[in-house]
């Protein structure tokens, strides 16, 4: 697997040819937790897809591994995040658990408010389906993900956590796919 230091030069370094354009880095972040309340629950899963040019890399840290530093290590050299509600949840709920303010990094474009303006309203499987975008776990939703990782802790079911690690990667792979499809920059 490609490190994400190698995968996205880091912003401001030139490309080795100074006739070859740098290739924009795209990021799309998704957090799994215990629940909604940011003050009472826990972050259990922190994915990001990158997606260079036609290559794609994704990165997960799960459980112990969720620290301001390496969630910033797997954000390290993209250029741009792209979250779906994150204005409202994963970067409020990363800035209340880890004290990392992701605004202040890097920029970041909420794409559920673009799908508002193309009145693509409800939550990312909604707007998924409504699109024509695919997924492989119909079953698995948001309540499921906290059942999954509690099933993981208590049963240490490592099906379970296999499961939710592959539903959180869909969902930021799913985000470039609907970046794309909404044609934002």
């Amino acid at each position: 697997m490609t490190s994400i230091s190698t995968f996205c030069p880091p912003r401001g370094v030139e490309p080795d040819s100074a006739a070859a354009p740098r290739l924009k880095c795209y990021g799309y972040l998704d957090i799994e937790t215990t629940g909604l309340s940011r003050q009472r629950c826990d972050l259990t899963v922190v994915g990001v897809a990158t997606f260079r040019g036609t290559e794609q890399w994704v990165g997960q840290l799960v459980g112990e591994q969720i620290r301001a530093d390496s969630v910033l290590n797997l954000l390290a050299g993209i250029d741009e995040v792209y979250t779906y509600n994150g204005s409202r949840f994963d970067l409020p709920f990363i800035r209340a658990r880890l004290g990392l303010d992701l605004k202040a990094c890097l920029p970041h474009t909420d794409l559920m408010y673009h799908c508002w303006r193309r009145n693509l309203k409800g939550g990312l499987k909604v707007v998924e389906t409504r699109l024509g975008i695919r997924r492989q776990l119909t079953e698995v939703d948001g309540y499921m993900a906290v059942r999954l990782w509690w099933d993981y802790v208590n049963n240490a079911n490592a099906q379970a956590l296999r499961t939710l690690l592959d539903y959180n990667k869909e969902d930021v792979i799913n985000l470039h796919v609907l970046r794309e499809k909404l044609d934002v920059p």
